[in-house]
């Protein structure tokens, strides 16, 4: 949903405008709330975080976080899912994780839902993309598809389920394929 004031903001304004549920985005001088997150979008969102995390957290390579807002390039967006290089992780004066993160995530990761624009949520990655981040998917729980983009290369389409999601080389470790994926919506 956008919404438009009556005046146009600017992001230094948009961010001291409280939070909403679900969160809104600023992107390209407009606010646009997210979609509501729904089953499928849940169970993914989750699982992934989970997975992620369990290879990555243990060795201290990278942190994976749900819904955290990314604010960079005049855009803050919440991607569904922000993985982050340990290194880059932000820390407050107390050495705690940072509330605010002003900068992209390594990979990012979001999760279409039904009533979600494709090009909106494209257009997110490829924003990540366009300043430093290392990955991308967009994961279609409806069409049981991954759009896999890596930085200056051409999009990649899986949905075979054997085949083997590419990730970024910072989470090498981490191995999964689209039918197990996809197989976390089976309870």
């Amino acid at each position: 949903m956008v919404k438009s004031p009556t005046k146009p903001l600017t992001l230094e304004e948009f961010l001291k405008l409280p939070e909403t549920k679900p969160s809104s985005e600023y992107i390209n001088g407009q606010i646009i709330q997210k979609s509501m997150p729904q089953g499928k979008h849940s169970i993914l969102q989750g699982e992934l975080v989970s997975n992620i995390n369990s290879v990555t957290k243990p060795q201290r390579i990278a942190l994976a976080f749900p819904e955290l807002r990314c604010t960079f390039g005049g855009r803050s967006i919440v991607p569904d899912i922000a993985v982050f290089a340990w290194e880059r992780i932000l820390l407050d004066e107390r050495g705690e994780v940072a509330n605010v993160f002003k900068t992209y995530p390594d990979w990012t990761i979001e999760i279409l839902s039904p009533d979600q624009s494709q090009t909106k949520v494209t257009g997110n990655i490829l924003h990540c993309l366009k300043h430093g981040s290392r990955f991308g998917w967009l994961i279609d729980p409806d069409e049981h598809s991954v759009l896999v983009y890596p930085p200056k290369q051409q999009p990649e389409l899986l949905q075979e389920e054997q085949e083997i999601l590419p990730v970024p080389d910072l989470v090498s470790g981490f191995q999964l394929t689209v039918g197990q994926l996809f197989g976390w919506l089976k309870l």
